[in-house]
């Protein structure tokens, strides 16, 4: 099947933005957590999931996420421009289906930890809400906002504050074992996966042939 320019400018709307949507493939399913500070709905907490998380460095650690154009009104994106904080919580496979029900469009005054069921919960001097189900979640702080002048979307730049992960996850080397948490990923626009991973590989260098690591060897 070819999708030339003509074809895919002619595209159904929606059948164009599924297509469009997988190709890129597997992609982390997190949940962002905002809590307002507008005075109408101050203390609301909000919870969206997204596909968009990446990551943008190490040192200092920096996490990019993609939010569609602020042409309606978006809470998440409203709160983090107000109070300069949230967080980000991995979805796994005991709660996909609450995490999706968040991409529902709800008014500014209700919380989607309420209509969903999942936990909200503070931890101290961190102002922005954490999903308790998650096993690995972590708090940022706006470091840039940036709208995109190719389609209007906004990229969100945060730096990484505090991490909270389970014990066991954590290799000696760093490494975090996601499967070992029960991730899941995101293909498209609502599909959702478990893994299996094939392998970790050492540091590729010219001339010498590729190696697994540890267990996986």
């Amino acid at each position: 099947m070819h999708f030339n320019e003509n074809r895919l400018s002619a595209l159904e709307s929606r059948y164009k933005a599924r297509l469009i949507n997988s190709l890129s493939g597997f992609k982390s399913a997190n949940l962002v957590g905002t809590i307002s500070a507008n005075a109408q709905a101050k203390g609301i907490t909000n919870l969206a999931i997204v596909s968009s998380v990446f990551h943008l460095g190490a040192n200092p650690p920096l996490v990019g996420m993609i939010i569609r154009p602020h042409f309606v009104t978006r809470d998440t994106l409203e709160n983090i421009e107000a109070t300069g904080v949230y967080t980000l919580n991995q979805v796994s496979s005991s709660f996909w289906k609450q995490a999706h029900q968040t991409s529902a469009r709800y008014d500014a005054d209700t919380s989607e930890f309420d209509v969903t069921g999942l936990s909200e919960h503070f931890r101290e001097n961190i102002a922005a809400p954490f999903v308790k189900e998650s096993a690995l979640s972590y708090a940022l702080k706006v470091v840039e906002i940036a709208t995109l002048a190719v389609n209007d979307t906004v990229m969100v730049i945060g730096e990484v504050t505090d991490i909270f992960v389970e014990d066991d996850a954590v290799m000696e080397d760093g490494y975090i074992d996601i499967e070992k948490l029960n991730t899941v990923a995101i293909s498209g626009l609502d599909a959702y996966h478990v893994t299996q991973r094939l392998g970790r590989l050492a540091y590729a260098k010219p001339d010498v042939p590729t190696q697994c690591l540890g267990e996986d060897e």
